[in-house]
């Protein structure tokens, strides 16, 4: 694949510059659909989910992929979303109208950012492989945007017992395509599976132990302790 910094020599102005990172203030501001729409404390925000991703970019040193560009489309691959916000199947928007906003969000940054210049291609170029799912990398980063929801869902349902989100892990079950991507998603419903676990054996010996106590409390079982 050829490099983005073919298609333009200059940078941005300092005013397109500055004009792009402010928009991305939006990302940092965003609270997260889904976990909004579940009521979760606290919720991620777009900027917090990106970040995570290329965390895990940056650690999945897999010789197969370039994980310096896995870095860079972790970054960019919700940046239309500064724009249009985060778009969600909950939301009432077709796929295709989604695409095609996002797409117009893109667009819109790569003239902020100046046409000519090499950073407006390699966002572009970034953000239409990712959404192509037309190479390696743009696959394992797919594979990583769901497993930063299911690693947060879980970490959610630990911060807050009285959440189950369940939606989050059956949305995601068998579409992982790359190894690093199955083996992580796996790792964390293990995690989560066994927090569950213990948290329902946690309920049930709460109520066992508050029955005896209940009785023990009652009139009959202190006027027999007396009598005896």
């Amino acid at each position: 694949m050829s490099s983005p910094s073919s298609s333009g020599s200059s940078q941005p102005t300092p005013s397109s510059a500055i004009d792009f990172l402010m928009l991305l203030q939006q990302l940092k501001l965003t609270k997260r659909t889904g976990w909004v729409r579940r009521d979760v404390a606290g919720p991620e925000s777009i900027a917090d989910h990106m970040y995570r991703m290329s965390m895990m970019a940056l650690i999945a040193t897999d010789s197969s992929v370039d994980v310096t560009r896995c870095i860079k489309m972790a970054l960019v691959h919700d940046v239309a979303e500064a724009i249009v916000g985060d778009i969600t199947p909950h939301c009432g928007v077709s796929d295709g109208d989604k695409h095609a906003a996002e797409l117009a969000a893109v667009g819109t940054i790569k003239k902020m950012l100046g046409e000519s210049t090499a950073a407006a291609a390699e966002v572009e170029s970034l953000w239409l492989e990712y959404e192509a799912a037309s190479s390696p990398e743009a696959l394992l980063v797919k594979d990583f945007d769901k497993l930063e929801m299911i690693l947060t869902a879980h970490q959610y349902e630990q911060a807050q017992p009285s959440l189950t989100l369940n939606e989050f892990f059956e949305s995601t079950r068998g579409r992982f395509k790359t190894e690093t991507g199955k083996a992580w998603a796996a790792e964390v419903v293990a995690r989560r599976e066994a927090a569950l676990k213990a948290r329902q054996q946690g309920a049930a010996g709460a109520d066992g132990a508050a029955e005896p106590g209940a009785a023990e409390a009652g009139p009959d079982a202190k006027r027999a302790r007396v009598e005896g």
